[in-house]
């Protein structure tokens, strides 16, 4: 996911080749998830920016937007693989595996801007996973972030260094009980902060990921203020260009987790850990990032990660992978960042338990009628869906059989007793046919039982 120096790139391209222009043509195609999700669409998007000028670009954490001549204003955020392209320039942070092919508009293109100024400049916004949020903001510029979403969003780290200061992040890690990767992940708490960001942070504040934010020391917490500002600051200035960072940083050898051959150690020869923080998983180098206060796998009774090793670890599934994804993503400003609960879904297919013998129970057809069980001390068997359903009463009593139609109704009829008397014979089996039920499908139902 583009974190905070990625999305400054951008708006330093966008500074450069777009702000001051008037735009001419704005194409978009719709998405659900990218525009519908957020309550805007790609004819709103169209009409509210073809033949206005662009007078800004601005930033705040992960989220960017562009300043109009008149509102509304768009505002963006890239998700996990959403970027800027621009016609004809490079704005990649990272070097391609293979050379893109020469094509425009872009693959998974969600919207395109022509400028009518020369020279002229065409843009692309993409995504592929369609994780990012297209939004239109309709209020003053000045007024951008102090309404949802941005509100609800911490400081900038860059910003923002006037509100985000030591006293500030001294008061917020002692007011909260969760590891601190956690905490610094939490856009909430402080925007723009995303995995490598906190691993590079922690690792040169010498901070454990997992230790709880309230067990930090005073000379920690002072140290994690100023690896704040550090980190961030300077990926910013580089504009993310991974090249340039200083060769000392985590970012240069963290990415060797799951290649064969490839280097788990820092050019010092200190071993590289990974584990799960946040639920996202955390480089860490244990001899460095130690344990100085209660510790999240502690508490657990858990593995902390630092025995684990880099070979011993599972490679997670795609699927389960694109769901924390997401959920990171849809999650921006949730205050609940570390405190993720599992949910058990139950299998539509799964066979429920028989109610036991003896004791009433109700239950529910899938078209929504309802049947009791009275009495039941013999195994029962219950078709769901529109099939018919027939019990056996006991004792005597008879037992109502519900039978659905397409319309929802129920057609009910009292079944005979075992007791009771028969007026003819009963063979061993019959099957009846239900008139009612549309050509081609049958319904049946078997009544069992001996002539006296």
């Amino acid at each position: 996911m583009p974190e905070i120096a990625e999305v400054a790139r951008i708006v330093h391209y966008l500074h450069k080749h777009l702000v001051g222009k008037k735009l001419a043509v704005v194409k978009a195609l719709h998405d659900e998830n990218v525009f519908g999700k957020v309550g805007t669409s790609a004819a709103e998007l169209e009409k509210a920016l073809t033949g206005k000028k662009v007078v800004d670009a601005r930033q705040q954490g992960k989220y960017f937007w562009l300043v109009m001549s008149s509102p509304p204003h768009p505002l963006f955020h890239f998700g996990m693989t959403g970027w800027w392209k621009i016609r004809d320039l490079e704005t990649a942070y990272y070097k391609p595996s293979q050379p893109e092919e020469p094509v425009w508009p872009p693959k998974f293109w969600k919207f395109t801007l022509e400028t009518s100024d020369e020279p002229k400049s065409e843009h692309a916004f993409i995504d592929s996973r369609r994780f990012a949020r297209i939004r239109l903001i309709d209020c003053v510029a000045d007024e951008i972030r102090n309404v949802s979403p941005l509100k609800e969003n911490g400081p900038d780290p860059v910003i923002d260094k006037n509100i985000l200061t030591e006293e500030w992040l001294v008061q917020k890690l002692q007011s909260k009980h969760v590891p601190v990767k956690a905490l610094l992940l939490d856009q909430a708490n402080i925007s723009g902060i995303g995995n490598w960001v906190g691993d590079e942070l922690l690792y040169n504040a010498k901070i454990h990921p997992e230790q709880y934010s309230n067990t930090l020391t005073p000379a920690q917490m002072k140290q994690l203020h100023e690896s704040i500002h550090y980190v961030c600051s300077t990926a910013v200035d580089l504009l993310a260009e991974s090249d340039r960072f200083p060769q000392e940083w985590l970012f240069k050898h963290r990415w060797a987790k799951g290649k064969k051959d490839a280097p788990q150690r820092l050019p010092n020869g200190e071993k590289i850990k990974f584990l799960t923080v946040g639920g996202r998983t955390s480089a860490i180098i244990p001899s460095v990032q130690k344990k100085t206060g209660e510790v999240a796998a502690d508490v657990k009774g858990g593995d902390s990660g630092e025995d684990e090793d880099v070979d011993a670890e599972q490679p997670k599934s795609a699927k389960r992978k694109a769901k924390e994804d997401e959920y990171d993503d849809e999650h921006e400003g949730n205050d609940k960042q570390g405190k993720r609960k599992a949910k058990k879904v139950k299998n539509e297919d799964e066979v429920e338990p028989k109610p036991k013998p003896g004791k009433r129970s109700e239950k529910k057809a899938g078209n929504g009628v309802g049947e009791r069980v009275v009495d039941d001390s013999k195994p029962t068997t219950v078709s769901k869906g529109k099939k018919r359903v027939v019990k056996e009463g006991l004792g005597g009593k008879s037992v109502t059989e519900a039978t659905s139609h397409d319309n929802g109704d129920a057609e009910h009829r009292s079944l005979p007793s075992k007791t009771a008397p028969r007026k003819q014979s009963a063979t061993k089996s019959s099957t009846t046919k239900n008139t009612n039920e549309p050509s081609g499908r049958r319904r049946s139902a078997r009544v069992s039982g001996a002539a006296k």
